[in-house]
């Protein structure tokens, strides 16, 4: 980052520090704020537009509530960069999502700021409730405030934790709907719609002006003429406020770039009692040109150059595996009309954009709901068609139940398409894709495979569209191995058949997924130095290859399992446990992710870090050989 110039910024490192600004330092801050995160995320890619947006609403919280002792409860975390660089994480944010450095979601260990921590969706208002609810039996007297993203509020959990919050009229708590129109994709459903209603109308917003000219400096009236305010709302709505019918007392919507309006407001709501829900309208990318311009792009957009915009990206002749994905499932939907699309708010993400373009009455956004996306699924599989239900194998996890219970239980030809298996990198914990290969392997019925490069996905994704059974293809974040697949014929994987890749002697690597390209580059490297060790694909972690672990098992006296995945419950323990029971005598080493948490860093950190990246496997290979 170049020279600074700040006025106000290097000022503040607490909330407590910021309380002693006026209106106008107060703007002049939020402007920094603003600036510093575009800088330092020009050089350290983050979460950048939701983050912008966020930045008017983050001081004003801290300065009108007392944090730590008042707790802010951010959901997801993608607004979160301004919260952490007032709560004394100024220069630390210069290395967040970096190995050793702090994360780019809240985190409880991180900071006392932190309330709760988060990277998935719909979390916030539960959890607040919660930490209400227990101030109310201890009787401490703190204020809670849940920060959800409209694109959230289509998850189920958001609307569990209100239906339950909104039972509970003696509990303080306070939930703010940071509404800018968007997920990470452009926002979907019936909700969208229901709140650009509510903000379109005239009259509502005309006589919201007036109501709180009177309102934001008398909180007393404010408690008085609640009542009628909420009466006036639905005759000039012509409908139930949908939040009120949750009894949650519903305010706005107002500017949430508005500084002044916006501590007013919460001022005046600190110390309302009860459930009650505060509709903010932000602008996503806020302040900056490029971000609000292309939303989508900007939410993640890596590095950049600050003053033209310009996006730095790294050269890759090899493709995306989610873009493999995405023009393989439009090749497939051509040829087959039984083939759907079904996407949790991801389509950009997991690739079905294109879907959603050439066939809009065939790809389905649900919104940030994994469970419904799975039951949705195995809906439209039970009336003759054949989804590709492609979700992030970390959301997937919140679907579990739904997997087993609604299409596995009934056999239905669902075809998982799990997105970010494995390490993922710089978005750390909460969003590795490490459970799902011993997880899923669990479920009867479900054929589990897993490509290892973009030809094996291709081909991977025509065999379950033939199956006729619940299959799920996992595969990981960012680009293939540069192989030919474009426009190449579908080739017939029999199911649950493994490969050869290099005969060998004495030792045999058993890899599946991606973890097998480096896997082979090792035992090419361990060829060159004099140890012969041969390399399988396994391809399916379920069924394993039996046949394949006979011939290994009968020529081999030390093997290596190599897997993107946890080694407790994994691949390689499926792999041990079967030539176990054919009473294998020889030795056997699993390489993958250790029984515990892995933090944020580069995937090639990532990897070196648990003991499976090349270097890793190269010296096992040669120990094993010698």
């Amino acid at each position: 980052m170049g020279e600074r110039n700040y006025l106000y910024l290097e000022r503040i490192d607490s909330p407590a520090q910021l309380k002693k600004l006026d209106g106008e330092q107060l703007r002049i801050y939020c402007d920094e704020l603003r600036r510093y995160i575009i800088e330092a995320c020009s050089v350290n890619p983050g979460h950048l537009a939701s983050s912008l947006g966020a930045v008017e609403l983050t001081v004003a919280l801290h300065y009108v509530f007392d944090t730590p002792d008042d707790r802010i409860v951010w959901d997801v975390g993608h607004q979160c960069y301004a919260h952490k660089i007032l709560t004394g994480r100024r220069e630390a944010f210069l290395h967040q999502r970096m190995l050793g450095g702090i994360s780019g979601f809240p985190r409880m260990d991180e900071s006392p700021y932190d309330a709760f921590g988060g990277g998935h969706a719909s979390v916030s208002i539960s959890a607040a409730f919660g930490m209400a609810k227990a101030c109310e039996l201890r009787g401490e007297q703190r204020r809670i405030v849940a920060v959800i993203g409209d694109g959230s509020m289509t998850g189920g959990l958001a609307f569990e934790g209100m239906n339950n919050a909104g039972a509970s009229r003696s509990t303080d708590l306070l939930v703010i709907l940071n509404d800018n129109n968007m997920a990470i994709d452009q926002a979907t459903g019936a909700l969208k719609s229901y709140l650009v209603k509510i903000t379109s109308s005239v009259h509502y917003n005309r006589f919201k002006q007036h109501l709180w000219a009177l309102l934001s400096h008398t909180p007393r009236l404010l408690r008085l003429l609640q009542k009628t305010g909420n009466a006036a709302k639905q005759v000039l709505l012509n409908k139930s406020n949908l939040f009120e019918s949750l009894n949650f007392r519903y305010f706005g919507p107002i500017d949430g770039h508005n500084l002044p309006e916006l501590v007013r407001t919460l001022r005046a709501l600190r110390d309302i009692p009860g459930p009650k829900l505060l509709h903010v309208l932000t602008v996503k990318g806020k302040g900056y040109t490029p971000a609000e311009r292309d939303q989508t792009t900007w939410h993640a957009p890596g590095r950049f150059n600050p003053e033209t915009g310009e996006r730095i990206a790294a050269r890759h002749e090899a493709a995306r595996y989610q873009d493999v994905f995405g023009e393989t499932v439009v090749e497939l939907a051509r040829q087959d009309p039984r083939v759907v699309g079904i996407t949790a708010a991801m389509p950009s993400g997991c690739g079905l954009s294109r879907m959603l373009e050439e066939m809009p009455d065939r790809c389905f956004d649900v919104g940030i709901a994994e469970g419904h996306a799975v039951t949705f699924s195995a809906g439209l599989a039970a009336a003759g068609m054949v989804p590709f239900c492609a979700i992030y194998s970390t959301f997937m996890q919140r679907a579990f139940d739904n997997v087993i219970h609604d299409v596995a239980i009934q056999h239905l030809p669902v075809v998982f398409c799990l997105d970010r298996g494995g390490l993922v990198g710089e978005d750390g914990v909460t969003h590795h894709g490490f459970f799902d290969l011993a997880a899923f392997a669990t479920i009867p019925s479900l054929t589990i495979a897993a490509p290892m490069n973009e030809r094996e996905l291709r081909n991977l994704l025509y065999m379950a569209l033939h199956a006729g059974k619940p299959y799920l293809i996992r595969y990981p974040r960012g680009y293939g191995e540069g192989v030919a697949w474009r426009g190449l014929p579908f080739e017939t994987v029999e199911e649950g058949r493994g490969r050869r890749l290099r005969d060998g002697e004495r030792v045999a690597v058993l890899s599946i997924g991606t973890a097998g390209n480096a896997a082979a580059r090792a035992v090419e490297r361990a060829d060159a130095a004099g140890i012969h060790a041969a390399h399988y694909d396994l391809r399916f972690a379920k069924p394993l290859d039996e046949q394949l672990l006979d011939e290994v098992a009968e020529r081999f006296e030390r093997i290596l399992t190599v897997e993107d995945g946890m080694l407790r419950g994994g691949v390689g323990e499926a792999v041990t446990a079967c030539l176990a029971d054919r009473g294998y005598r020889g030795r056997i080493e699993r390489l993958g992710i250790p029984d515990r948490w892995i933090e944020q860093g580069k995937p090639e950190e990532l990897y070196a870090l648990c003991g499976y990246d090349e270097e890793a496997i190269y010296r096992k290979v040669v120990e094993a050989g010698a």
